[in-house]
């Protein structure tokens, strides 16, 4: 095998983990911004899934078989801007499923759960792969670290997405 032919099969040029759009649609209580989004999420991530395994002993052994399938959160790094327009909306979406004063939220999930997509671009900008989450909703808000020691850098902040399912491009039952 010779880097000719390494080269011939990696066709266009093998995928780039820095080509990629987050479609992130807001609840309309939580007024995001989903244009705002797709430029300010600088890094996302495509989850794993695992199917579990249930082991049933029979003889001394053990027979695996196939348990439930779950997913790990979808992981989003956002640039904060000076307005915290995504901050407040991610703020506003929590606080709409479970308020801070009076402990009380959304009861439906169709009323907090909003579908997200994140697309891999090639070189060209086509879509090489898109990926459907469904039904997220933000678990968590991380911290933005201040400090009079950071000089020349952007505040940044992620925000895990808990989803029920994905479904993705190219990928069938």
């Amino acid at each position: 095998m010779s880097i000719d032919d390494f080269k011939a099969k990696l066709a266009g040029g093998g995928a780039r983990p820095n080509l990629f759009k987050v479609t992130c649609n807001f609840p309309s209580f939580a007024q995001g911004d989903a244009e705002l989004a797709s430029f300010m999420i600088k890094g996302a991530s495509i989850p794993s899934g695992t199917v579990g395994v249930i082991e049933v002993p029979f003889r001394g052994r053990k027979l695996k078989i196939a348990g439930d399938r779950t997913f790990e959160p979808l992981s989003l790094t956002i640039t904060n801007d000076t307005g915290f327009v995504l901050r407040n909306a991610f703020e506003r979406w929590q606080n709409a499923i479970q308020d801070h004063e009076l402990n009380a939220g959304a009861l439906v999930p169709g009323d907090y759960q909003m579908d997200m997509s994140v697309e891999q671009l090639g070189k060209d900008d086509i879509v090489l792969k898109k990926y459907n989450f469904r039904g997220c909703w933000p678990s968590s808000v991380s911290t933005i670290e201040l400090s009079f020691e950071t000089n020349d850098a952007l505040e940044e902040y992620t925000v895990e997405m808990q989803f029920n399912y994905w479904d993705a491009d190219g990928v069938t039952s």
